[in-house]
């Protein structure tokens, strides 16, 4: 079936890199041979809720949606910004459904349109043949190819000998998704060297005139990225020669990081990309804004498509949900608006009392409870409507059957002298709203004082400015459980106590990724390392009894230096920012994008940990019949390591089958006649990669200092 046009639902913008105005034309007359159409879409939190009888299933059945979108549109493959799971670790129901999904709606026979100039095995899984991308292997027949990053919510963790994974690596062996932007930060930390740091290699495409280039960066803690770049360690390789220019390329960047500035290196400033990047695809922010935006004073666009999921009740939340079509054709795109039909209706609004009392012919009594709950209620039929109108303007009614919408009521009670119970209120709404628990949020604005003495020297200071301008004796359980971050209430902590063993920096980091990314070993593992490290320093000389608390300091000290050295980059990073917090608001928490803080039923996140991926095992340029030889050519970068070089041996005929144990495939063994219908094949000639750091011009060459203020 032909890809329809957009429906007048659906908003179309174009605009042209290449003069970076704005209002002129861009794509006037799609080529199918040389355009790319590609699904945009980012943070689908697939397992939120995954328990909630009501809304265990709104992730799961929008990624649905957005995989019918992609056939139904017929785009040639589809990009993931971050965050496709809500839990480091998905449940197995999650993961089930999720590869099902993906092999129901994207294998097909179904032939690719397009070609990789890149290297098929860059990437791939060390000690196994098969490539990294999905579709050039011959064993698998893949309609739609899904290309994604990883964000904060499903980064890599763990130490074991197959390095840092998360579950993307599960999907990319399984042969369902292709899983890239995957950066190696535990060596950059042990060893700085000028050859280290955030290397981005692009997976490089080409269908028919137009040649794209696919940058990925998966999550990084915004203070080690803010490390990273004023340490000029940040390096994008583009490829060079050949019979395309440089400026020929299309090239298209993923990120997933904080946008909104949330405090000192809590986000990472839209500026800082180069110049010859054309397209930002941002991810994180959960507020819809796929409409591209310029960057004042840069010649590229961001478009952020948002997440397809409300995992908040906060106002970037309650914007309608899209994803994009992004056509590409030589050097201009344009990104067509698609509505999602399966997003849960969520309406939220705020009344202060007081304000409402004092209106002519208010019944609100401030010191009666019973009239204040009248009035509440009122309110939240009144969202109820509103939530039920939106549906009606956007669904068929008679098709699409209503879901329970989300309602928040935030109430200001500084001057009410008593309120009723939000659990209780909401049993009134059970089976005609989709969160009865927690549709009121209550806040007082906090009052000026003294902070208290602290009573227990063993125990941490509230943190007052941890609540903004809320008081947090007014607020409820959960809405101070929801405002507290995970990583200030350790610090404290640690920070109140006197270890004579363990480092406290080390330990809260453990602790940290215990909490946040399930790391069941992360706690004992440090407490092991730290012990031998202090075992071995008091054995190494004689110890008089009346000296072995002194030789403990000692030793503590010492594994303490050794683990700031080891974190050196991250300790420096977040020594900065504590220096300039202070005067002013507390950084809300990574996942709250933008939205308002207070929300109850924010999930809190950390940043991923720094992750390490092993060297993949150096492989033969395979294709399927379509990638020739790689851009990539190590040998001629001055500054690369000489393990870094790649070695092509010669191609090798398959032999006849014997009763012998056949050896291990090369990856040239892969290379097969194209498909019937799959792009031609040609060769890509001689051509080589240099690199290019994150400067202020795109042509520059020289890395260039950055300034705190950058």
């Amino acid at each position: 079936m032909p890809p329809r046009a957009p429906t007048p639902s659906v908003r179309s913008r174009t605009g042209s890199v290449a003069g970076g105005d704005e209002a002129s034309p861009s794509i006037v007359q799609q080529n199918p041979d040389n355009c790319f159409r590609i699904l945009l879409a980012t943070d689908n939190h697939i397992g939120y809720a995954e328990k909630d009888p009501v809304r265990g299933q709104d992730a799961l059945n929008t990624f649905r949606e957005i995989l019918q979108i992609a056939v139904e549109y017929e785009v040639d493959f589809i990009l993931l910004a971050g965050d496709l799971f809500h839990e480091n670790r998905p449940s197995r129901a999650c993961m089930h459904q999720t590869i099902a999904l993906l092999r129901q709606y994207t294998l097909g026979d179904k032939p690719i349109s397009f070609e990789l100039l890149s290297d098929p095995m860059d990437g791939s899984t060390p000690g196994f043949d098969f490539p990294a991308v999905n579709y050039e292997d011959p064993n698998l027949n893949v309609a739609i190819p899904v290309f994604s990053i990883h964000g904060n919510h499903d980064d890599p963790q763990g130490t074991g000998p197959e390095g840092a994974l998360c579950a993307l690596d599960v999907l990319s062996v399984s042969g369902v998704l292709n899983y890239f932007g995957k950066i190696d930060l535990v060596s950059n930390e042990a060893k700085e060297t000028d050859d280290k740091g955030i290397k981005i290699r692009p997976i490089l495409l080409r269908k028919g005139s137009t040649h794209l280039a696919v940058y990925g960066v998966g999550n990084v803690k915004d203070a080690r990225m803010h490390y990273e770049l004023r340490s000029n360690r940040v390096k994008m390789y583009m490829p060079e020669g050949g019979d395309v220019l440089e400026d020929d390329w299309f090239n298209l960047l993923l990120v997933h990081q904080n946008r909104v500035n949330h405090g000192p290196q809590q986000s990472v400033p839209e500026g800082m990309f180069d110049d010859s990047i054309k397209l930002v695809v941002w991810g994180h922010e959960h507020d819809c804004r796929i409409w591209p935006e310029q960057v004042e004073g840069k010649p590229y666009y961001i478009t952020q498509p948002g997440s397809s999921v409300a995992t908040s009740l906060a106002p970037g939340e309650a914007l309608p949900k899209h994803v994009g079509i992004l056509s590409i054709q030589d050097s201009q795109f344009q990104i067509a608006e698609i509505p999602l039909k399966t997003v849960r209706p969520f309406e939220l609004d705020e009344v202060v009392l007081a304000e409402e009392a004092a209106r002519v012919g208010s019944e609100i009594n401030l010191e009666d409870k019973d009239t204040i709950t009248a009035f509440l209620r009122e309110r939240v039929e009144e969202l109820i409507e509103r939530a039920k109108s939106s549906w009606a303007d956007n669904h068929d009614p008679k098709v699409d059957k209503m879901m329970l919408p989300l309602i928040r009521l935030k109430v200001e009670t500084s001057d009410a002298k008593e309120m009723t119970n939000p659990v209780r209120f909401g049993q009134d709404f059970i089976g005609r709203v989709a969160n009865p628990r927690d549709i009121l949020q209550y806040y007082r604005r906090k009052k000026q004082g003294d902070r208290k003495a602290k009573v227990n020297p063993d125990m941490p200071d509230d943190d007052e400015e941890d609540w903004d301008a809320d008081d947090p004796a007014a607020m409820t359980t959960s809405d101070r459980l929801a405002k507290i971050r995970m990583a200030s209430l350790v610090r404290q902590y640690l920070q109140a106590q006197s270890l004579e063993v363990l480092v406290e920096n080390g330990l809260e980091d453990a602790v940290m990724r215990f909490v946040d990314k399930d790391d069941k070993d992360a706690i004992k593992d440090f407490v092991t390392d730290t012990l031998k490290q202090v075992v071995k320093d008091m054995r190494a000389k004689p110890v008089d009894e009346e000296d072995v608390e002194e030789r403990m300091t000692e030793a503590k000290e010492r594994a303490s230096s050794q683990w700031q050295e080891q974190h050196k980059g991250r300790m420096e990073a977040a020594d900065r920012g504590k220096a300039n917090e202070k005067g002013k608001s507390r950084a809300e928490e990574s996942d709250e994008d933008s939205m308002a803080a207070g929300d109850s039923v924010m999930e809190l996140d950390s940043d991923d940990s720094p992750v390490k991926k092993p060297k993949a095992a150096t492989k033969a340029n395979g294709a399927k019949g379509r990638s020739k030889q790689p851009l990539f050519d190590d040998a001629s970068d001055d500054d690369e390591d000489e393990e870094e070089e790649e070695v092509i041996p010669q191609k090798k005929s398959r032999a006849a089958p014997t009763n012998k144990k056949a050896p291990a495939r090369s990856a040239a063994a892969y290379a097969k006649k194209p498909a019937a219908g799959r792009g031609a094949g040609s060769k890509a000639s001689g051509s080589k990669q240099s690199q290019l750091s994150f400067t202020s011009r795109g042509k520059a060459s020289k890395a260039i200092e950055l300034s705190d203020s950058d």
